[in-house]
């Protein structure tokens, strides 16, 4: 059976309520006697006991699409645009290297 609070208990013992509520009790928030409001854990049990951050295979399943084009090879034009040209890189790798050596 859930426990019973007026609203006065509820506002000056929240904390002390959740607290409750985490272990697994049930709290009915009354005003003058008559329930109002319940605070009970959200979710499934599964995900309450669960401790958080904690990896589930699966969760995305189905809610993501990736386009097929992502597999596909990238064209030479599509390469030198991501990779810009090493020649001018070499040059600068060149120069520090005699700037190093003297």
């Amino acid at each position: 059976m859930a426990r019973q609070v007026n609203i006065h208990e509820a506002k000056t013992h929240f904390s002390e309520l959740i607290a409750a509520v985490e272990r697994g009790e049930e709290i009915v928030i009354a005003r003058r006697g008559k329930p109002v409001a319940t605070l009970k854990m959200t979710g499934s049990e599964e995900a309450a006991e669960r401790p958080k951050g904690e990896r589930v295979l699966g969760r995305w399943a189905g809610r993501i699409r990736v386009n097929p084009k992502v597999y596909e090879p990238l064209t030479d034009e599509e390469l030198d645009e991501l990779y810009p040209d090493l020649e001018a890189l070499e040059d600068v790798a060149r120069v520090q290297r005699q700037q190093r050596a003297g």
